[in-house]
C-alpha cells in the first residue's frame, strides 16, 4: 500500500528509514507545541485550544505535503509569523485576534494564487538576496526580544526603555538554565534539543515548587471550539488590512519558498534533469495556510527542521506522514502544554534567533548599496517593535541607494513593486 503511493523504491528508501526520519524531524520542530501557544494566548485566544489547533494545523500541513507533494517536509505554524500575528497585528494595530485569522485566511488566499499563477517565483527571482536575509536576521531579533522579555530578563524602564530584570529571580535563572541545556544537547547534535529543554525547565520549575503539578499527563484533548472557524474575514477588511497582508504574504515567500527548496536540494530531490514535485510543494505549503488559519492558528509554514529528518534518510513523503501522525497523538498532552512557564519557552524563542541571525553571513558586506537596506530592516524590525516596519524600510532604502548610485538596472521589477506598495502604505495612513 505504502510503494506506490510514496514511490520508495523509486527514492531509494524504505519503511524503517522514512519512519526514523518522520520520528526525528518531529522531535526536532515538536517544541511548537508549547511555544506557539504562549505567543497566541497573549491576544486573548483560549490556550487549551490554541493547544489542539497548532497539534491539528501541523498534523493537517505535514498531511498535505506527504499526499500532494511526496516529500518529507514538516509543516507547523511559523515561528516569526506567530509572533507578527499577536505583537504587531494584534499588539500594536489594534486587530482582534478573529480579524488577524481572517488576515491569515486572505493571505493564504493571495499566496495560493501567486503560486497557482507563478508570480511566486518571480517575486523569489526578483528580491535581493541581501534583504531576504536581512528579514530572517531581523524577525529573529524580533523574537529574541520577545523571548528576554517572557523571561523577565529585559524589562521596561522609563529612563532607558529597557534595562535587565532581577538577575537573581527564579524565572530568570531557569531561562539562563534552559537556553544552555539547549545549546549544549544541539551542539552534541541531540535529536529534540529544544523540546528536551522546554520539558527540563518544565520539570524543574514543579520540582521547585514555582509550578503547580499537573493533575495527570495524558487527557483528551481540550476544546477547539473557541477558536475554530472563528475568523473574521469582513472584519479584517474593515479594519484595513494591506499592511498586514503585506507581510504575511512576503515573509511567507521567503520563509516557506526557500526553506523547501534548501530540504529538497538537501535530499536531492530537484537535481537537475530530473523531474520534482516542487509547484506541488508550493501548492501544498499554501493550502496548508489556508487550512490552519480555519483551524484557527496564525500561518501554517514548512519548517527548517525538517532537514534533520532528511540526514537520517527521509526522501519522500512517508517521512511527513510520520510527522503528522506524531502531532495527532501529541493532542493527548495537553495537560504538559497547560503548565509550560513562559520562562521555559522564552530559551527556545532565543536560541531560534540565534540559529536565524545565520542569515547574516549570506549579505555582499563590501557592496554598502546591499549592506544599509540589509542594515535597516535588521535594526528597525525589534526597535521599532515591528517586522512590517523593518521590510518596509528595508525595501524603500535599497532602491533608493540602488537609483540614487546610478545602478538602477540593478533594481528587479519586484523589488520596485514591494517598496511602491509600502510607500503608498505609509502615505495612505
Amino acid at each position: 500500500m505504502l510503494e506506490p503511493l510514496f514511490k520508495l523504491r523509486e527514492n531509494g528508501t524504505d519503511i524503517r528509514t522514512e519512519v526514523l526520519a518522520g520520528l526525528t524531524t518531529f522531535l526536532t520542530m515538536a517544541y511548537i507545541i508549547f511555544v506557539n501557544p504562549k505567543i497566541l494566548e497573549t491576544t486573548g485566544m483560549d490556550t487549551g485550544s490554541i493547544f489542539v489547533a497548532t497539534c491539528l494545523a501541523a498534523a493537517v500541513g505535514s498531511f498535505i505535503m506527504a499526499f500532494v507533494a511526496n516529500w518529507p517536509i514538516g509543516m507547523a505554524p511559523g515561528m516569526g509569523l506567530n509572533a507578527f500575528f499577536a505583537f504587531v497585528a494584534v499588539g500594536s494595530m489594534g486587530y482582534s485576534w478573529q480579524q488577524a485569522l481572517g488576515a491569515v485566511f486572505i493571505s493564504g488566499i493571495i499566496f495560493l494564487i501567486l503560486t497557482i499563477t507563478g508570480i511566486r517565483k518571480w517575486l523569489i527571482d526578483g528580491i535581493p538576496h541581501s534583504l531576504r536575509s536581512a528579514i530572517v536576521a531581523g524577525i529573529g531579533l524580533f523574537l529574541a526580544f520577545i523571548g528576554l522579555q517572557s523571561a523577565g530578563i529585559v524589562v521596561d524602564n522609563p529612563a532607558t526603555l529597557t534595562s535587565h530584570g532581577d538577575l537573581k529571580s527564579a524565572p530568570v535563572l531557569f531561562a539562563f538554565l534552559g537556553f544552555f541545556i539547549i545549546v549544549v544537547l544541539d551542539v552534541l547534535q541531540i535529536k529534540g534539543a529544544i523540546l528536551i529543554g522546554i520539558l527540563s525547565i518544565t520539570l524543574l520549575s514543579i520540582l521547585t515548587g514555582h509550578t503547580a503539578t499537573p493533575e495527570s499527563i495524558l487527557s483528551l484533548p481540550p476544546s477547539i471550539a473557541p477558536t475554530f472557524l472563528q475568523l473574521d474575514i469582513i472584519g479584517a477588511f474593515d479594519k484595513g488590512l494591506f499592511n498586514v497582508i503585506l507581510v504575511f504574504v512576503l515573509v511567507e515567500i521567503f520563509d516557506a519558498t526557500g526553506t523547501m527548496i534548501g530540504i529538497a536540494r538537501k535530499a536531492g530531490l530537484v537535481t537537475t534533469g530530473k523531474r520534482n514535485n516542487l509547484g506541488r510543494a508550493l501548492f501544498a505549503d499554501s493550502t496548508a495556510i489556508l487550512s490552519g488559519s480555519l483551524i484557527g492558528t496564525s500561518s501554517t509554514t514548512a519548517y527548517v527542521e525538517s532537514i534533520a529528518g532528511v540526514q537520517a534518510g527521509g526522501r519522500t513523503g512517508l517521512t511527513a506522514f510520520v510527522i503528522g501522525v506524531l502531532f495527532l497523538l501529541s493532542l493527548l498532552f495537553s495537560p504538559v502544554a497547560g503548565i509550560v512557564p513562559p520562562y521555559a519557552t522564552a530559551p527556545a524563542l532565543v536560541y531560534v534567533a540565534i540559529l536565524m541571525l545565520r542569515e547574516l553571513t549570506d549579505i555582499n558586506w563590501k557592496d554598502m548599496t546591499d549592506v544599509v537596506p540589509a542594515a535597516i530592516t535588521v535594526i528597525f524590525t525589534p526597535f521599532t517593535y515591528s517586522i512590517a516596519e523593518g521590510i518596509a524600510f528595508g525595501f524603500i532604502s535599497y532602491v533608493i541607494l540602488k537609483t540614487c548610485t546610478g545602478r538602477i538596472k540593478e533594481i528587479h521589477p519586484a523589488t520596485v513593486l514591494v517598496a511602491s506598495l509600502f510607500i503608498m502604505r505609509f502615505a495612505l495612513v
